[in-house]
This record gives C-alpha cells, sequence and structure tokens, in this order.
C-alpha cells in the first residue's frame, strides 16, 4: 500500500503564463504531492510571482510577512517563492525572509523536485536560466477540463525599455511543435474544447526552429484537431502582426473572434522612447486590417499612463489612439520603474503621482465609454459560450444557503 501524499498549495500572482506556470509546478511535484486548496494543511507552500509591477511584487512581500505565523504553527511545513520576483531577488530575497526556505526562479520549475528535497536539509536559491526552450513537463489533464493554457515559447528579445521580461524570462526560445500538437492532442482525448497559446510574443514564433515553423502556420496545425473547438492566442507584439497571421481569423473556425493588442501609448515620441518599434499609424492600420478580416472582431489592450517624460500633449495623443480604436476592454497601468530596466533609470522625469492618477482616470472613462458601447450592440443577439462551471459568487451564496440550512431551530 502506497503513502498517502503530501499537500502543496500554490499561490499565483500575475498573468496567464503564471497560471501556466504554477500548474506545470504542480504537474512536476505530483509524485510525491497533491493540490490542496486549503493553505492551512499544507505540507509545502509556494508562491508563484510577478514582477511586472512594483505593487505585485508589494503583495507578495506582504503576504511572505502573514505567513509567519503559519511557518511558525507548522515549523515542518516549507515555504518557497518562485517566478519573476524569485529570479529578480535570489538570495536577497531569501536574506531578507529568515521563514523562507526556498527561492527558484522562472527555469526552476523544471528542477524543483530536487530543490524541494534539498530544502529539507539546506535553505535553497535556484536562478539559473537555461539555454534553448526547457524539456516538455508532463501534463495530466483531468476529465471534464474544458480550457487548456498551452506554452508555446518563452522569454523575449525586444527589451521594451519599462519592461522586466527579459531578464526574468531570458531570451526568446520557441517550442518544438511537435511538443506543443501532441500536448493539445492529450488535452482533447481528456475531453477539452478551448486552448490558448502563450508567449511574450507569439508573432515571432518560430525563429530558432531547427525546421523553421511560423506561427500562422502552427494555427493552421492545431486548427486541424478533431476536437479543438476554440483556440485563442496571446500575446501579439503589434509589429509583427502579419497579414497572413490577419487573414486567418476569417479561416480558421476554430480561432477565436479575439485580439489582444497591447498599445502601451499613442505618442510617437513615447512609443520610440518604449522602444516599441512602431508608431501610432502603423498600429491604428494593423488593428484596422485585422477589424477587416473579420466581422465583430473583439480587441482588448495594454495601456501605460504616465511613462516618464510623457507630457500632456503625448497623453493626449494616447486618448486619441484609444478613442479611434474602441476597445472592448484594456488593461490599464501607471507605469512602475522595474528595476534594471531602462526606464527605471530615467529618475528626473517620473511622472508625479497625482497628475498620473489624473490621466489614469481620463484614460478610464474613454475606454469604458467604448466598451459600454459594445456590449449595448450585443443586447438580444444569440451568442455561443463556453460553461466553465459554477462561479466563485455562485459558489459562495451555495456554501452560505448550506450554512444557514444547518443552524439550529429558534
Amino acid at each position: 500500500m502506497s503513502r498517502p501524499k503530501k499537500k502543496v498549495y500554490i499561490k499565483t500572482f500575475g498573468c496567464q503564463m503564471n497560471v501556466a506556470d504554477s500548474e506545470h509546478m504542480a504537474q512536476v511535484l505530483a509524485q510525491e504531492y497533491a493540490l490542496t486548496d486549503r493553505p492551512e494543511e499544507a505540507d509545502l507552500y509556494l508562491i508563484n510571482t510577478c514582477a511586472i509591477r512594483k505593487k505585485s511584487e508589494e503583495k507578495v512581500r506582504s503576504l511572505l510577512g502573514s505567513l509567519k505565523a503559519l511557518k511558525q504553527k507548522r515549523p515542518q511545513m516549507l515555504l518557497g517563492v518562485g517566478g519573476c520576483v524569485a529570479q529578480q531577488e535570489g538570495g536577497r530575497l531569501l536574506a531578507a525572509v529568515p521563514h523562507l526556505d526556498l527561492v527558484f526562479g522562472t527555469h526552476g520549475i523544471y528542477r524543483l523536485p530536487e530543490l524541494v528535497r534539498r530544502a529539507f536539509s539546506k535553505r535553497q536559491v535556484d536562478v539559473a536560466l537555461m539555454e534553448g526552450f526547457p524539456p516538455a513537463l508532463p501534463r495530466r489533464w483531468r476529465p471534464g477540463s474544458a480550457q487548456a493554457l498551452v506554452t508555446i515559447m518563452q522569454g523575449c528579445n525586444n527589451f521594451c525599455s519599462f519592461c522586466v521580461v527579459p531578464y526574468v524570462r531570458g531570451r526568446e526560445y520557441s517550442r518544438p511543435p511537435a511538443e506543443i500538437v501532441a500536448e493539445v492532442q492529450e488535452f482533447l482525448a481528456a475531453g477539452g474544447k478551448e486552448v490558448t497559446l502563450l508567449g511574450q510574443n507569439v508573432n515571432s514564433y518560430g525563429r530558432g526552429l531547427s525546421e523553421p515553423l511560423a506561427f500562422p502556420q502552427l494555427l493552421c496545425k492545431l486548427a486541424e484537431l478533431q476536437g479543438l473547438e476554440r483556440l485563442r492566442f496571446a500575446t501579439s507584439h503589434p509589429k509583427d502582426l502579419s497579414d497572413e497571421l490577419i487573414g486567418l481569423f476569417g479561416e480558421l473556425t476554430p480561432l477565436c473572434e479575439h485580439l489582444h493588442l497591447p498599445l502601451q501609448a499613442g505618442s510617437d515620441r513615447t512609443l520610440a522612447r518604449m522602444h516599441r518599434g512602431y508608431t501610432a499609424e502603423r498600429y491604428l492600420e494593423r488593428l484596422a486590417a485585422a477589424r477587416a478580416a473579420i466581422d465583430d472582431l473583439a480587441v482588448t489592450t495594454d495601456i501605460i499612463v504616465g511613462f516618464p517624460g510623457e507630457t500632456d500633449d503625448d497623453f493626449a495623443r494616447t486618448l486619441e489612439v484609444v478613442d479611434a480604436a474602441r476597445y472592448d476592454a484594456a488593461y490599464t497601468f501607471i507605469f512602475s520603474p522595474r528595476p534594471g530596466t531602462e526606464a527605471a533609470a530615467m529618475v528626473d522625469e517620473f511622472i508625479a503621482p497625482e497628475i498620473a492618477r489624473e490621466r489614469m482616470q481620463r484614460l478610464v472613462d474613454v475606454v469604458e465609454r467604448h466598451a459600454l458601447a459594445a456590449h449595448e450592440a450585443r443586447a438580444g443577439r444569440v451568442e455561443e459560450v463556453l460553461v466553465e462551471g459554477p462561479s466563485k459568487k455562485d459558489a459562495e451564496q451555495e456554501a452560505a444557503r448550506q450554512a444557514l440550512q444547518e443552524l439550529p431551530d429558534a
């Protein structure tokens, strides 16, 4: 009779890439650890971190502080931090948090079982970056899982002046297409319906592969797989959005009518200082081409407010582009200086917080106006939806209802 598995709790901060990384953590540990959603019973508590913005990093440090009491209560529990903040801080994080047992970077996931075993006898730090795409990780799809996040590449070569990704995730490497197809096939065989392909810039997929295969060709391969009902991808870099890729929106049946196309700024001066590689005019031309390829294309974006040196005129140009783009939704952020990036050194040009906040509100007002118009235009229509399961709100209401039923009569 095999002994019961230990329990691992994984707290995830950040984007879909981090969610996928957390799934990989659970998979590589599956031989010894079973996932739990109850942190108080964990034998291993892992925090998967995000370093894109300072606020995300602050949340991690706050959580680590609050976990001191749990660590004291359960001294046998191992506490580890992985992901981008771990990659960025390395041994400094271990020195700053005495109750922390393990720090592992973005590539440390692939060495995690051995690191955990070593951490029982000695605190561990592993922030080494590998060359090439790491070996395929095992995936065990749960029957009934409707959606899957599939990583097709890692790292980034763009070095935008505000972005820490190339420093914490390394240079850009594409995953062999045969591995991607096999993983998606296994997911579909388990009853899956929707796949989202992930990469920092999926449009540049294929560079460096032994047998060249561009991203549009990969989409065509996957779209042919039986059982795949929905296919998505994130994120697209505007400078690499090709006509071939745009044309697929009207050709591939599973490809969802959604494009996430980060703008970041609408001022050409700011875009140049960000090293984005396109102008506002070029961005809007690519967006218009995408909308011409398919009716009712949903478009989302990322926008940074208060980039160092942003003038009133620069911000006005951003509002003009956002107004012209008519986004369905936007992820809007106030500039956050990230260690090691070019923009972090532009201290003399940082925008006053009160000015950045005022600009942010003006931006949100424009985004929400167009988003509301897009939603109102769908009123009365019949739409296809994918049911993932009960919403968190419904689950909470059901738990409250059952608790009330269990109360003794007055």
